[in-house]
């Protein structure tokens, strides 16, 4: 029934396929069962998803027919929540990836004799570079502890007594989640029927098709299915490297394909799943993972030990993240955090519900939720661990673990209750794409953050933080809409780190003023030098949401190869919040912030469901001619700047702190000006007297001075000595060495070098820059760190390395196109969630 049109992307088209067809079928559960193997750069083993038929399950029409009616998640709410962790039995074998002849008995099916026509249902799960050897149905009815279930006569199908029981399964309530969870264990053990063929099963490029004999319909079709795979090692959801000491290690990246190259899945967002986790690994491995619970490692065959992990919040399974390395974690926690006991509370009152506090109202689907329990609301710090190769565990400990209470202290009181238990924080491997990526319980940073004053680790961390209540808590329906993830993040950025910097309500809004002002010039380059169609925050317009009927959709340019390059669903998504926020005032703005989280935690929205609520709650707005549709038409739908952003500049440009900038760049114009070849006016030059400024105020110096023509030799190295530039932060350091190329400052060029090595999240962009100037000593040294980029401990795979080389030639041709012009594209390059 389920066509098996070829939906793979045409070559002119930079579009992300979500073939999962979820309007027939939802995976409610995952149990995966995973070996790491890092000879052979593989994970493999099994995973057991756990079905129930979708709300379109009763017809299936064709993969291109537009739904008016989007899928909502509708269930009722329990007041009861075991937090307790569960029991897990021992598994079963998994099958070894170096054992191929145990991965070649399923019933792969070719595409000639597959065929689209089938009046069989199909299956279909988001799929990519992926080996899967066999599927199969699971005999559940084996599983003693599953049959004493009485089945309610909702779930009752005497046709189908299996189904009934998975049904039941899916469906406990919350405050049983512990039993559910061992019975999912117990079930994903279970074995074939007996004398049962394999389900036929057929993979494209983009997807994995299933196909029971026989079976026309959903709800006729296998609820527990298991599926052996193995990765392969040139897989686009997980980066197999070294890390800075040059040690083994892989983990999930934030690739554009999600985690569908990781293990089969349903992709769309809307498909909210929950999932369990066992991995093994070498012995000296540590493995990190998107779970609630902390993990603590069990013998596993012999070198290797297993590690188990699990979620009771239903989340797209784009946010699974896994990390395996031999990291080492910073410092010792203070165990006398209060916190550290919630993992598992023996007293019956530290789960007690506040009645009378009608401040969170749960709508989402059922799930154990820390926003209607006392102990988590009272709860400013959850517990936190910080992990890092070697060479950066001292950095870790100095300037990370110190600022993570503080930064989730800040959060906690601006937003309330934090949506997860707990957060490991791992500084990744130099060759790690952006500053950094939040995911449920866990965080990547870049090692770029450990450099400089505390400013941009503490601004990057609490941009990551954010990402728990906007993105992870709360995500986009569609997502093209980044900007309710990234937009809201970059905004509550700002106000979390004035929190931890105890600023002062006028200092506090300075440096708002100064990094909107950063913002803008960041965000005016992107404008100017990029498709229009990239620039646009609400790409599907009124269409936005829909899918096809079966529940297919397609992500818009996703895939495009200069989209990492752009930042405007952070920046324009920013500067809206802004906009609002000056309509009713920060303090209000950031009030209907917490009862929005009330409102909305563990759903999934659309741009008009906070633009409404934000309009009924203030509806003064209306009368100054702000409603829905002209938030529409200015901001999200097209992709000029907004003339509210136009005038808001020339405020920002009057602040104390950016006049402060302009005074030092008109000293140092002057120095270059009247810094001759002469002994006198050389020994002049070292007096004049230069303000000592903050990093942001650093940043705006060097932007400013690039847009100058022509400055002496001289006046580099002095800016260099004056402000210590090579000990700054990341974003300093970028602009020095922009200045450096572009003034062939050869004194400097080992500052690029490092730069390159060492900052690779940005050093993308400068080598853009070294490429298109023509210079031959520029170019060489941009070709030389590209060819030894290969040699680096955080680039040892050649994959990495193949993405990294086409990052530079995307980056090279959007330089070319505005040769002359210094400011375009000087972002620093950030993870899209």
């Amino acid at each position: 029934m389920e066509g098996n049109r070829d939906l793979d992307l045409d070559p002119n088209k930079d579009d992300l396929p979500l073939r999962a067809n979820t309007n027939h079928m939802l995976v409610r559960h995952y149990v995966l069962d995973l070996t790491v193997h890092f000879q052979s750069k593989v994970i493999g083993g099994s995973i057991v998803l756990f079905l129930e038929p979708g709300v379109g399950s009763s017809k299936q029409g064709e993969a291109g027919s537009i739904s008016n009616t989007p899928v909502q998640n509708i269930s009722r709410v329990s007041s009861k929540h075991d937090v307790s962790s569960p029991i897990t039995p021992e598994p079963n074998k998994v099958i070894p990836p170096e054992e191929p002849s145990c991965l070649s008995g399923g019933n792969d099916v070719s595409s000639v004799l597959w065929g689209d026509e089938s009046e069989e249902f199909t299956l279909v799960l988001d799929c990519c570079d992926l080996v899967v050897s066999k599927v199969e149905e699971l005999d559940v009815t084996t599983v003693p502890d599953l049959k004493k279930f009485d089945i309610d006569q909702q779930y009752a199908h005497k046709d189908h007594p299996l189904s009934s029981l998975v049904q039941r399964l899916v469906s406990m309530p919350s405050d049983c989640w512990r039993l559910q969870h061992e019975l999912y264990v117990q079930c994903s053990l279970s074995p074939t029927f007996h004398n049962a063929h394999p389900l036929r099963f057929h993979t494209d490029h983009w997807s994995l098709q299933i196909r029971k004999e026989g079976v026309c319909s959903p709800h006729n079709f296998p609820c527990a299915v298991r599926i052996w795979y193995e990765t392969k090692p040139t897989g686009g959801s997980v980066r197999w490297t070294k890390d800075q000491d040059g040690r083994c290690c892989v983990y999930t990246m934030g690739s554009p394909i999600n985690n569908r190259a990781l293990f089969p899945c349903q992709e769309p967002p809307v498909a909210m799943s929950t999932w369990q986790a066992r991995v093994r690994a070498p012995c000296d491995y540590t493995v990190l993972m998107s779970g609630e619970n902390q993990a603590f490692p069990k013998p596993a065959e012999t070198g290797f030990l297993q590690w188990d992990y699990y979620v009771t919040m239903p989340m797209p399974a784009s946010t699974f993240t896994i990390a395996v390395g031999q990291w080492l974690e910073a410092g010792i926690k203070d165990h006398n955090f209060e916190v550290e006991k919630t993992y598992e509370p023996s007293e019956e009152s530290s789960l007690s519900l506040d009645k009378d506090n009608q401040e969170y109202v749960c709508s989402h689907m059922d799930y154990p939720c820390r926003f209607m329990v006392n102990a988590a609301r009272a709860q400013t710090v959850i517990p936190h661990r910080v992990f890092a190769p070697p060479c950066h565990l001292q950095k870790a400990n100095d300037m990370v673990l110190p600022l993570l209470p503080l930064c989730l202290t800040a959060a906690h009181s601006v937003l309330g209750v934090h949506p997860f238990s707990r957060l490991d924080v791992l500084i990744v491997p130099s060759g790690f794409s952006s500053l950094g990526m939040a995911s449920p319980h866990i965080v990547f940073l870049s090692q770029s953050v450990l450099t400089g004053e505390r400013n941009l680790c503490g601004a990057r961390l609490c941009h990551e933080i954010a990402h728990s209540w906007f993105g992870l808590a709360i995500g986009a329906r569609d997502w093209t809409e980044e900007w309710i993830s990234e937009g809201f993040a970059t905004y509550l950025e700002d106000v979390f780190w004035s929190h931890v910097q105890k600023f002062g309500c006028r200092e506090a809004e300075e440096q708002k003023q100064l990094k909107a002002l950063l913002r803008w010039r960041r965000l005016s380059d992107e404008l100017q030098n990029s498709e229009e169609q990239l620039q646009v925050l609400r790409p599907n317009k009124e269409n936005t949401g829909e899918v096809s009927e079966s529940g297919a959709s397609v992500v818009k340019h996703a895939l495009n190869p200069e989209k990492p390059f752009m930042q405007v669903h952070y920046l324009k998504g920013y500067f809206l919040l802004k906009f609002l926020a000056d309509q009713v005032g920060e303090e209000k703005f950031l009030h209907f912030f917490k009862v929005f989280v009330g409102k909305f935690h563990g759903q999934l929205i659309l741009s008009q469901d906070f633009l409404q609520m934000l309009l009924d709650t203030f509806p003064a707005m209306s009368s100054r001619g702000i409603d829905l549709e002209t938030i529409f038409t200015d901001w999200l739908d097209t992709p000029e700047m907004p003339e509210w952003l136009r005038d808001a500049c020339s405020e920002w440009l009057r602040t104390p702190a950016v006049q402060e900038v302009k005074g030092e760049v008109a000293k140092w114009i002057h120095f270059s000006g009247s810094g001759g070849k002469g002994s006198k006016r050389k020994r002049a030059g070292p007096k004049v007297n230069f303000k000592e400024l903050s990093p942001e105020q650093l940043v705006l110096l060097l932007e400013f001075l690039l847009e100058e023509p022509k400055l002496s030799l001289s006046t580099l190295r002095l800016l260099q000595t004056t402000y210590n530039l090579q000990t700054q932060d990341a974003e300093v350091k970028h602009r020095w060495c922009e200045l450096a190329v572009k003034h062939k400052h050869t004194a400097a060029y080992r500052d690029v070098e490092l730069f390159l090595i060492h900052d690779q999240a940005m050093g993308v962009y400068l080598y853009g820059e070294l490429m298109v100037q023509e210079d031959a000593r520029q170019q060489a040294l941009a070709r030389t760190q590209s060819n030894q980029v290969s040699d680096l401990p955080g680039l040892q795979s050649h994959v990495q390395l193949r993405e990294l080389k086409q990052d530079l030639t995307v980056y090279c041709s959007l330089m070319l196109r505005e040769k002359n012009e210094w400011t375009i594209q000087r972002q620093n390059k950030t993870l899209h969630i």
